[in-house]
């Protein structure tokens, strides 16, 4: 008898083992989890520490003013780009532009990230899920948050929000891929 709980007992510990495993490396790119019905998409609280490091672009603004834009994808999401040449339905790219610092130091003029200033979020959506919604269109779902209110979609219609600074992205899906070293094949 006691053997036959022991065996129990390890055929349970392996299947949720396996479960942990499979859960690990699952590639639905979990983008639909930040959608509700309507198409509103929130920003993902977690990007940080879940998300990878796609790169960063260093933009000089109309005043002048330097910004630094770091962009993270959802897990699998490059891994999946460098397979395929594009973004799985459901990635997510998160875009957060910070305000910069800078002084001279003995490497030269360094800039440094401060403040966060806007958050834009990308879904890629291949099926046109939301056709009704002003801010899905062009294989994506678009959103816009403000550092006044992080957690309030603020865009309006991508076409009018967003688009306009991917029109030179457009033939490579509307994503600034050069500047994301991770997504170049190893």
């Amino acid at each position: 008898m006691n053997f036959r709980i022991s065996m129990l007992m390890l055929a349970v510990l392996i299947l949720i083992g396996y479960q942990q495993v499979k859960s690990q490396s699952n590639t639905s790119y979990n983008g639909w989890d930040l959608v509700d019905k309507a198409g509103n998409i929130r920003k993902p609280a977690d990007y940080r520490d879940r998300y990878q490091a796609l790169g960063t672009f260093s933009v000089v603004d109309l005043n002048g003013d330097t910004e630094l834009h770091y962009t993270y994808a959802s897990p699998g999401a490059a891994e999946y780009y460098r397979k395929t040449g594009k973004f799985a339905d459901g990635a997510v790219l998160v875009k957060e532009v910070f305000a910069t610092d800078h002084a001279q130091m003995t490497t030269g003029d360094a800039h440094w990230a401060t403040g966060t200033k806007v958050w834009f979020v990308m879904i890629k959506d291949e099926k046109g899920s939301h056709p009704g919604n002003p801010l899905w269109g062009n294989g994506w779902g678009w959103a816009l948050f403000k550092s006044d209110a992080p957690d309030k979609q603020v865009a309006t219609d991508f076409k009018k929000d967003c688009l306009g600074c991917h029109i030179p992205a457009k033939a490579t899906d509307w994503v600034y891929v050069q500047g994301y070293p991770v997504l170049k094949s190893k």
